[in-house]
């Protein structure tokens, strides 16, 4: 791209901005979570001009989701306009969009908004969920990457209840109300605990009417462990503590099959379920256009500096990024600490690439792991020492305050726990906008036949 199409990319960009100078180096990011949020508040004050481009328009803290999916905290708790955060900064611009492609010829992104030419380009985009060799049924399950996905499931649990209320067959009546969640990872331990919590004290108050002695929640492990990546005493505590809330776990027993009704596993396991909810695996997701010999095994291959393997001013931070060393042969686990160190790192790294200055290579700082299965129950692993209980729910508590974005989400959120924590209750049971997706739970000819 030319210097004077550059400018015109630019100006269709940020037509009228009070602050923007085209002379300055333009720094484009793919992607407003972790990595990239913090990215870009490392720049806010130097000498480049930063464009933001996300398919949201707002940050997401996805540890919390699913709180969001079963009424523990409404979605703006968890969620910061992008804009807001960057209000103050004079050097970076949000654009919400879709990115198409990326032209590494000419240094230039497709997107659903305009062309948009970068100087220097930051993909951040993360993960989405991995179904493995589900693709062809994983529009019968249901997923929690997003705040769209955690209404769906929150609205889809409620709206079988209430369908569950009036309904005469038993084997669509057990349908209804039995859930299935699929990963004994972070997500789906936290996930199947505050399902058990709402079946143990929510539930009966709001449905009195259904027998939930009937219901049964299960959580399906493939390996021999929850929560394989963190301790022994974490995955037995664990273990522990999400059986003391009524949820059945199978370990060493993976799923098969699931057609809408009926889930199936490899040992022989069978169950009804209209309410599968998928947890177990992430993979990344990017636009395309870099070169086949920049991918390698569905993440993009990064040096130790975050820069793109065989492709100039490029990089890639967080779940899409690979960086593989000798002590990382499969790169870093794809968790938000990751992201945002690697975030920190580049921006710091980028403005000296810029001064000619020296740049540093990127070593992950390990501060700990963390899992909440429940009220008062928790498990906490840091580098030379692991707890559980009261304390470490404590421990997990705060320390998710205190990464959450703005000062308003932190008060909203300590203050909807405190409330739920002493009323054992969560006003958040609200079925705004009912969730009908094709394929989730709607084998209509089966569901009409046990009607009858």
């Amino acid at each position: 791209m030319s210097t004077s199409d550059s400018i015109k990319s630019l100006e269709a960009l940020h037509p009228a901005h009070p602050h923007y100078d085209h002379s300055r180096p333009h720094v484009v990011i793919i992607g407003g979570g972790f990595a990239g949020l913090e990215f870009a508040k490392g720049l806010m004050h130097e000498k480049v001009d930063v464009t933001m481009v996300d398919k949201h328009n707002y940050h997401t803290f996805q540890p919390l989701l699913y709180q969001v999916a079963t009424g523990g905290l409404e979605p703006d708790s968890i969620a910061y306009p992008l804009r807001k955060v960057f209000r103050k900064a004079k050097n970076v611009y949000v654009r919400w969009a879709n990115v198409k492609h990326i032209d590494i010829e000419t240094q230039t992104l497709s997107t659903s908004l305009c062309e948009i030419h970068y100087d220097y380009l930051v993909i951040a985009t993360g993960s989405t969920s991995r179904f493995f060799n589900f693709e062809n049924i994983q529009d019968k399950m249901l997923t929690l990457k997003s705040v769209p996905d955690a209404l769906n499931l929150r609205s889809y649990i409620l709206q079988n209840f209430e369908k569950a209320t009036a309904e005469q067959n038993p084997e669509y009546f057990q349908e209804l109300i039995n859930i299935a969640v699929v990963g004994g990872g972070p997500t789906g331990l936290e996930l199947a605990g505050a399902l058990g919590e709402m079946k143990q004290q929510i539930l009966p108050l709001d449905y009195p009417e259904v027998d939930l002695t009937k219901m049964r929640i299960v959580l399906f492990q493939a390996g021999n462990d929850l929560l394989a990546g963190m301790s022994d005493l974490a995955s037995e505590k664990s273990l522990k503590y999400i059986k003391e809330l009524g949820v059945e776990v199978r370990l060493n027993d993976r799923v098969s099959e699931y057609d809408g009704d009926v889930l199936k596993t490899e040992g022989g396991f069978q169950m009804r379920t209209d309410t599968l909810i998928w947890t177990a695996g992430v993979k990344a997701t990017f636009p395309d256009g870099l070169p086949e010999a920049s991918i390698n095994k569905g993440r993009i291959s990064v040096d130790r500096f975050n820069k793109v393997v065989g492709v100039d001013n490029v990089y890639a931070i967080g779940d899409v990024a690979e960086m593989a060393t000798e002590d990382t042969p499969h790169g870093h686990p794809m968790v938000a600490p990751v992201a945002q160190q690697q975030g920190k790192h580049l921006a710091k790294n980028l403005v000296n690439i810029m001064a000619g200055k020296e740049t540093k290579p990127f070593t992950y700082n390990d501060k700990g792991s963390m899992a909440t299965i429940g009220r008062n129950r928790a498990v906490v692993d840091l580098p030379n020492y692991s707890f559980s209980g009261f304390f470490a729910w404590l421990t997990w508590m705060f320390v998710h305050v205190a990464l959450l974005a703005g000062f308003r989400n932190k008060i909203a959120a300590l203050f909807d726990w405190i409330v739920n924590y002493f009323t054992f209750d969560s006003p958040m049971r609200l079925i705004i906008r009912p969730f009908r997706e094709e394929g989730v739970g709607t084998d209509t000819s089966l569901k009409e036949t046990l009607k009858r």
